[in-house]
């Protein structure tokens, strides 16, 4: 028997990655996604296992913003740090300032990380 080849762009051909994507991220995602939508209905909103859920997916948009802001990739790491803090803070304050309008405090926020970059 010939040994079979299963390195990342081997087995099938120049699709193979796509397939990979599909298979390890999208489907285990969704199979979660899909099962929250079933039982999403019969739960009730008040209830211990939602707060949970709740503060469980707030506190990883959290760590996924400061992750952006404090260790940066690409473009944004060209901008310095406290210029990039100054926009969360400045996005807070609009959103807080305009009624908790999200969409008030992202654009603020856009405004003070563009202008960081035009200084630079």
């Amino acid at each position: 028997m010939t040994g079979l080849d299963l390195s990342f762009d081997a087995p099938w051909g120049e699709w193979w990655p796509f397939v990979f994507i599909l298979l390890a991220g999208w489907l285990p995602t969704d199979v979660w996604r899909y099962l929250g939508v079933l039982t999403a209905g019969r739960m009730d909103e008040n209830s211990p296992t939602a707060s949970l859920t709740r503060a469980i997916a707030t506190s990883m948009v959290a760590a996924v913003i400061a992750q952006l802001v404090l260790f940066p990739a690409g473009s944004l790491a060209a901008i310095p740090t406290a210029a990039r803090v100054g926009a969360i803070g400045a996005g807070f304050a609009a959103y807080l300032l305009c009624g908790r309008r999200v969409l008030a405090a992202i654009i603020v926020a856009e405004a003070v990380l563009l202008g960081a970059a035009s200084l630079i």
